[in-house]
């Protein structure tokens, strides 16, 4: 039976990804948490990979607190571009399919559309700019690799490395009664870490190789997706839409991250609209049941 290998199983994508490659059958699904493996500790990596002897690895871990990696980009280049390189370079080795995950933060928001594969990147801010590089060292070292751009995750109880996602903080926020004001100057593509995960199995399984971008179908601003997580909730809690002027943070976003997936509709994979799939998180959250 083949083996896949997932880094940050812990978070909040990788949880996702180890649930669907179990679900499909006909794989031997390890993941590997931070404490399991140190991804910017090449000796680690390569012993660990080595001893799995894995047909595909998909690296999830990453450093994805965006502001923080303003105060410590040595640590967001070491994590998600040379741990990157780390991987990819293990996976080399061991014979193994590197399979990176990164961001819609590697534009810089200018372009009015949805952004495509073909767009140039140009991040305006450490962590964007980390992960680009982690792309690079991948692809340069792996040429068969797949390199698949997320963006705005939802799923879970949440990110590792954050301990929440803005669902469950506009739902706690809500129930507490408390009125929102939310940005409604930045435009992204909210996507839910199961329809993306399935997705990553599907680009495994039929052996695509190159650039992806793997989000739910259509935008929103965050002010929209917080009205719809409040409206399908039947939470009764005024949202007020503001500029991003109003809760200034150490790292730019880009206006615009949203992300079009003509590559991945080209192999007939399709992510169903956000808002259908908030609609199952919802339900999955009020349902109560046990992450993992």
């Amino acid at each position: 039976m083949r083996q896949v290998v997932v880094t940050g199983a812990t978070g909040q994508l990788g949880a996702a990804v180890v649930q669907k490659f179990r679900a499909v059958g006909g794989w031997l699904v390890k993941g590997l948490s931070h404490e399991e493996v140190e991804c910017t500790d090449p000796v680690s990596v390569r012993a660990v990979l080595a001893g799995l002897s894995p047909a595909v690895v998909v690296h999830c871990a990453a450093f994805v607190r965006v502001d923080d990696c303003e105060d410590q980009p040595d640590v967001a280049f070491r994590v998600n571009a040379l741990g990157a390189l780390h991987v990819a370079r293990a996976c080399r080795e061991a014979g193994a399919r590197c399979v990176y995950v990164s961001t819609d933060y590697v534009f810089d928001g200018t372009k009015a559309e949805p952004y495509t594969e073909e767009d140039v990147p140009q991040p305006i801010n450490v962590y964007g700019a980390s992960k680009l590089a982690g792309e690079h060292l991948v692809r340069q070292t792996c040429p068969d690799a797949v390199v698949v751009r997320v963006a705005s995750l939802f799923g879970g109880r949440g990110a590792r490395g954050k301990g929440t996602n803005f669902v469950l903080t506009v739902l706690e926020r809500a129930r507490r009664g408390e009125a929102l004001r939310v940005v409604d100057d930045i435009q992204m593509s909210p996507t839910y870490t199961l329809d993306a995960a399935e997705a990553i199995v599907h680009l495994v399984e039929r052996g695509a190789l190159g650039l992806f971008h793997v989000v739910n179908d259509g935008r929103c601003t965050w002010y929209e997706f917080a009205r719809k997580i409040v409206e399908l909730s039947g939470l009764q809690v005024p949202v007020e839409p503001v500029s991003h002027d109003a809760f200034p943070t150490r790292a730019r976003r880009p206006a615009n991250s949203a992300l079009a997936t003509h590559r991945l509709a080209g192999l007939g994979i399709r992510l169903r609209p956000w808002a259908d799939a908030l609609g199952d998180y919802l339900a999955w959250l009020a349902a109560g049941i046990p992450s993992g």
